[in-house]
């Protein structure tokens, strides 16, 4: 079946070339982009993806473009996942890159706007069977600046850390920042427990202003249970008691072991029913200790 994506106001095939050698997303990863969790053809959270997404352009410097306004995102997405045949459960991908030009001599600062819709399989609906097994990528140190929680195209350290997880046989690795503390994973936000307390780092520590987590930090506020946001080290999270990782596409998933120390799921799985029950997954009945 033929596949297709949006570009600055147009839906062409998936194969279509897009950019060329002067582009600056090629030469300097010059943009930043969102992912998007599409059910039934909603899309839940949405209102965080598209503060995020403006609130980075800004960030960067884009001007407002014309195939991107707050108004018609929504509608341009839900189009191309109808077109794809993926409205029931799909990834969404948008990238916002700059045009062409040299390091200090863009054409404009207007965004260029790409968009995919594929298709997610059910795996995605459940909480991990299997816990997931995660280390540290020591070669990589990410900076705290005011542009860490962005979601960059700059996205060199999580590349070669998903490379380094791949050939240790992990499942994911954890992305240190410039003090040597933990920052996330290369998927995601990270949280642990001690005791039935949450913990994740403060963004000032240079991850990603995940929307997965921000939800949950507001949640637990509404429920009188507050998420605490503490600098971590590798030697504390070793003594966690569990550990699970977010991000929007896949909610929440539970880590079964960090070095030496294994993990159960039976912590995880309320927070995850009390997800389910209130954004994502109301067809599916929540799940039993």
């Amino acid at each position: 079946m033929e596949r297709w994506i949006y570009y600055n106001g147009k839906i062409l095939p998936a194969d279509t070339p897009l950019v060329g050698a002067e582009s600056r997303a090629i030469r300097y990863g010059d943009g930043l982009f969102e992912t998007i969790r599409m059910r039934k053809g909603e899309m839940p959270l949405f209102d965080y993806h598209r503060e995020r997404l403006f609130n980075g352009l800004i960030e960067l410097g884009f001007e407002k473009g014309v195939h991107l306004t707050p108004s018609s995102l929504k509608e341009d997405i839900q189009k191309l996942a109808q077109k794809n045949k993926v409205l029931n459960n799909a990834r969404i991908r948008v990238n916002a890159i700059r045009g062409n030009g040299g390091l200090y001599d863009a054409e404009n600062n207007k965004p260029n706007i790409i968009i995919e819709a594929i298709a997610l399989g059910e795996q995605y609906d459940r909480l991990n069977e299997n816990g997931l097994v995660i280390g540290v990528y020591p070669d990589a140190r990410k900076s705290t600046d005011r542009f860490s929680n962005l979601k960059s195209n700059n996205f060199l350290p999580y590349t070669l850390g998903a490379f380094y997880a791949k050939a240790n046989h992990w499942n994911d690795a954890i992305i240190l920042n410039q003090f040597g503390r933990i920052c996330e994973t290369t998927l995601a936000n990270i949280f642990w427990m001690e005791g039935d307390a949450i913990y994740t780092p403060p963004l000032t520590e240079g991850a990603v202003a995940g929307v997965m987590r921000r939800y949950l930090i507001e949640k637990h506020i509404q429920m009188g249970k507050p998420i605490v946001e503490r600098n971590l080290t590798i030697e504390e999270l070793g003594k966690a008691t569990a550990i699970f990782i977010t991000n929007a596409i896949s909610g929440i998933k539970w880590v079964r072991q960090f070095g030496d120390s294994q993990f159960d799921p039976s912590k995880i799985i309320p927070i995850y029913n009390e997800m389910i029950k209130t954004i994502y997954y109301s067809v599916i009945q929540a799940l039993e200790l």
